[in-house]
C-alpha cells in the first residue's frame, strides 16, 4: 500500500503547484467575481455583504428536509421538531446521521443476536423431537430414489 500513499502525496503536490500557478494569474473573490491580479491590490467595489445562510464565520448552512429533522430527533439532538431552527449546519447533520447509523447498527447485532439464540432453542426442540439435518435428508432421497424406481418402471 505504499504506493498508494506516494499517490496520494504527487496528486496533492500537483495540485498545489497547479493551485499557485492559477491562482497568479485569475483568482475568486469573496463574492465569486473574476478578477484578474495584474501585481496591484484589488479591493472589492463593496463591503462583503453578509448572507443569511451563512455564520459570521463563513459555515455553510442547509435547510433540514422532513427526514433530516427526524433524525435530528431521533438523534437526541433536539426533543421536538419546533425546537429545530430553519437553517442548520452540515456538520450538525452529519453528527445527527452518524448516531442515527450506530443506533440503526446497535439494533440490528441486538436482533442478530436474539435470532442466533431463537435457532439454538428451535435446534434443541427438534432435537427433542429426534429431528436431524441428516435424518430429513437421508428421509428425502429414498423418496427420491422411489419416485424415480417408479418412473422408470412405467417406462419400461
Amino acid at each position: 500500500m505504499g504506493s498508494w500513499r506516494g499517490l496520494r502525496l504527487a496528486a496533492g503536490n500537483g495540485f498545489r503547484l497547479y493551485e499557485r500557478n492559477a491562482s497568479s494569474a485569475v483568482r475568486f473573490t469573496r463574492n465569486s467575481e473574476l478578477k484578474g491580479i495584474n501585481g496591484f491590490c484589488t479591493k472589492p467595489q463593496e463591503g462583503p455583504k453578509a448572507t443569511t445562510n451563512m455564520y459570521s464565520h463563513r459555515v455553510p448552512l442547509h435547510k433540514p428536509t422532513d427526514w433530516e429533522k427526524k433524525m435530528l430527533i431521533w438523534s437526541g439532538r433536539f426533543k421536538k421538531t419546533d425546537e429545530i431552527p430553519e437553517t442548520i449546519s452540515f456538520e450538525m447533520l452529519d453528527a445527527a446521521k452518524n448516531k442515527v447509523r450506530v443506533k440503526i447498527s446497535y439494533v440490528m447485532i441486538a436482533l442478530t443476536v436474539a435470532g442466533c439464540i431463537m435457532m439454538v432453542i428451535e435446534g434443541k426442540k427438534a432435537a427433542k423431537r429426534n429431528e436431524s439435518l441428516t435424518k430429513l435428508n437421508l428421509e428425502k432421497k429414498a423418496r427420491l430414489r422411489e419416485e424415480a424406481a417408479a418412473i422408470n418402471g412405467k417406462t419400461e
